[in-house]
């Protein structure tokens, strides 16, 4: 998730079309609502929540120019992604 400014905000979730809805309601009091980090602008999806955990992690430890480099990769232009994702049903 990104702000307008372009504060990152890195998470896990397992459901990230309701994730991504509770960052642009802000809902959730925390990081996301005092910085505004309102755009999907990069996911990947994983089977195993392990390696979600992991790959969370580590993306954590990234500098921010590696962060950019890895959404501007996928989405160079910062597109919001969220409006493509499909709601998932339990």
């Amino acid at each position: 998730m990104a702000s307008q400014s372009g504060v990152l905000y890195i998470g896990m979730t397992n459901d990230l079309f309701c994730r991504a809805s509770q960052h642009k309601s802000k809902t959730i009091p925390g990081f996301s609502q005092t910085y505004n980090t309102t755009k999907l602008v990069y996911f990947e999806p994983f089977q195993d929540v392990r390696n979600a955990i992991a790959r969370e992690k580590q993306l954590k430890r990234w500098n921010r120019s590696k962060k950019i480099f890895l959404i501007e990769k996928q989405n160079p232009t910062w597109q919001d992604l969220s409006p493509k994702l499909i709601p998932t049903t339990n």
